[in-house]
């Protein structure tokens, strides 16, 4: 009774060492057991087997006491049931516990032992875990021979019973986090698998090895979608998995970050045989996505990418920053019009470091006073009169110095500040004119305001408008505000909407950088303008290049079928402005008359009326 009384204690042991175990310390909980057997049955060793069915093989998970004189490649440590020997091959499906004793029939298994432990004469009790099917086994070895009771026995099963249940758990649980670190589409990793993969190439035990990031970013995803549908997107990043498993090898993390857009993590020298710094394999990146294709509603459908390349290096990089710095490369690669590759640089670097300080500190700036506007005139070019001004933002930063707005406009539209920026804009240059007014009773021109694209569609633009008119500090008829023709392309119906209900205020609208844009005629059809702008893009060698002196011709012809008024902005030569004049465009601005200038300097050149070339100087 004593020797079962210390069976169940054993047994109730071993149950409280692999209580709570998870995948992460589930080898040394086996380790730990297998010790525990080993010292209780008085054998020379233990060990616990799982079943590899695809394979058809079993490999050794963990053993008691290590071999650290085991030779490479280990003979027990994968063992394929095609080509083993008698005892194995009996192990494959059982079922049931069974011993098996020193016999000349098992030579060629005597043989496997003793070459992996020098063991020349075993027994061995294997007891079989059962899940439906066996799916691996726990032996016990001893060297020669012994007998193993009936209690002893079924102690051992409900051991392994015990080991089939952490099996099951351990790799319910893998299977969940697999499916949490893999996106569903595609079965590559997902933004957390990459993540956590980066954290590990990048942590303390990295070895310092230097790790290549790749952001790809498809273009033109949407149009495929809009015209045949989600499905059909989904078919190409399904096509274009494939096609990225293919070029990179097994070393390399593939992740799709979200909707059209994937995260490579590689070592520099991940494909063997090739060139292997990250812009090669980038480049070959490329060449593969652009020979993928889709049959889609019969059509073959390829697509290109934009990818940018950084490389971040363990204890100096963190994970947002490197994937944030990839990603900003790929947005230069994408500016450049596509199907290119950008490494990341101290340039990016800089616009980043600016791009995070405007996200950070431009609301404050626009609520404390730190923004400041610049006037530029606008000249009748027949007499030099002063016809309207153009109100141009500055920002007065504390480090950086006058900032122009090319540094935080785009900025501000993407961090949705826009509609804030625009509202101070528009109030402080209602508030200039007034002052002007006030010294100039009789001042009788157009201010013009320029509207970004998220202020346009922005619910509260046409109350904020309303509210300015309200003040009384600026007639209606004399208030302009500018859109791009860009900015009416992201939703043309809504923006004459827009256009519509401020028109009914009494202001006017010009569409700024005319001719930049897309579909022209149409807009000029259905959107309410009164003015036209060309773009400085066709007047700076207006003197000079025939292409632009053409398209200056028509978009004057357009505007006076139309009967818009027509500026030109960017003039610098008096060249330009006999072109312009010999077209008919008669009203412009640019630094032959004046640069932008402080609302003090404005006032006075609005005492002036008149500006001649001269008087830029």
């Amino acid at each position: 009774m004593r020797r079962i009384r210390s069976l169940d204690r054993l047994v109730t042991d071993v149950a409280s060492d692999l209580m709570g175990v998870d995948a992460a310390s589930v080898l040394l909980a086996y380790t730990r057991v297998l010790r525990s057997l080993v010292e209780y049955f008085g054998v020379d060793a233990g060990y616990l087997r799982h079943t590899d069915y695809e394979n058809r093989s079993t490999v050794m998970v963990a053993e008691w006491p290590a071999r650290l004189d085991a030779p490479d490649p280990d003979p027990l440590g994968v063992v394929y049931f095609a080509d083993a020997d008698p005892v194995f091959a009996a192990c494959e499906h059982l079922v049931q516990p069974r011993v098996f004793r020193p016999s000349t029939s098992e030579e060629s298994y005597r043989r496997r032992v003793e070459a992996a432990s020098g063991y020349s004469v075993t027994s061995m009790a294997v007891v079989p875990l059962v899940h439906e099917r066996s799916i691996g086994w726990v032996g016990l070895v001893k060297g020669g021979d012994r007998d193993w009771s009936e209690e002893e026995t079924n102690a051992l099963v409900a051991i392994a019973s015990m080991f089939t249940q952490v099996h099951a758990r351990i790799l319910a649980e893998e299977l969940l986090l697999e499916a949490a670190q893999h996106d569903a589409l595609t079965g590559l990793s997902n933004r957390r698998g990459v993540t956590e993969d980066l954290e590990r190439r990048l942590g303390a035990g990295s070895e310092g090895i230097p790790v290549a990031v790749l952001f790809l970013d498809l273009d033109r995803l949407k149009a495929l979608n809009d015209f045949y549908g989600h499905t059909a997107g989904d078919a190409y990043l399904l096509a274009l998995a494939d096609t990225l498993r293919e070029v990179l090898d097994d070393g390399t993390t593939i992740a799709r970050w979200g909707g059209d857009e994937f995260v490579i993590v590689m070592q520099p020298s991940a494909i063997e045989g090739k060139p292997t710094s990250p812009y090669d394999v980038a480049l070959r990146i490329l060449d593969a996505v652009a020979t993928t294709r889709v049959s889609i509603a019969g059509d073959a459908i390829t697509r290109t990418a934009s990818i940018g390349v950084t490389t971040a290096y363990p204890g100096v990089d963190g994970v947002n920053e490197v994937i944030a710095n990839a990603d900003q490369a790929a947005l230069v690669a994408k500016r450049i019009g596509g199907n290119h590759v950008a490494l990341f640089d101290s340039t990016i670097r800089a616009h980043n470091a600016l791009r995070n300080d405007v996200e950070l500190h431009l609301l404050a700036a626009i609520q404390g006073g730190d923004l400041v506007l610049h006037f530029q005139p606008e000249v009748n070019l027949e007499d030099g009169t002063i016809t309207a001004v153009e109100a141009l933002v500055r920002w007065q930063h504390p480090t950086r110095g006058l900032l122009p707005p090319a540094d935080f406009i785009d900025i501000a539209e993407t961090s949705d500040l826009a509609t804030a920026l625009g509202a101070w804009v528009l109030h402080d240059a209602i508030r200039c004119y007034q002052e002007w007014v006030r010294h100039l009773p009789d001042l009788d021109i157009m201010l013009r305001v320029n509207v970004s694209p998220a202020q346009l569609l922005a619910t509260e633009f046409v109350d904020i408008v309303e509210q300015e008119l309200a003040s009384g500090l600026v007639p209606p008829g004399n208030l302009c505000l500018e859109v791009t023709e860009n900015a009416v392309v992201q939703d043309t119906g809504q923006a004459a909407k827009v256009l519509s209900m401020l028109r009914e205020l009494g202001v006017l609208i010009a569409i700024d950088d005319f001719g930049t844009g897309f579909s022209s005629l149409a807009h000029l059809k259905i959107l309410p303008v009164d003015a036209l702008k060309i773009d400085r893009e066709f007047v700076e060698h207006l003197d000079s290049n025939p292409g632009d002196q053409a398209i200056v011709r028509a978009i004057a012809s357009l505007a006076d079928a139309f009967g818009l008024d027509l500026i030109a902005e960017g003039l610098e030569t008096e060249a330009a402005q006999a072109a312009l004049l010999s077209v008919g465009c008669t009203r412009a601005q640019g630094y032959l008359f004046s640069k932008p200038v402080p609302a003090d300097s404005m006032q006075t050149l609005l005492t002036r009326r008149i500006l001649s070339p001269a008087s830029a100087e």
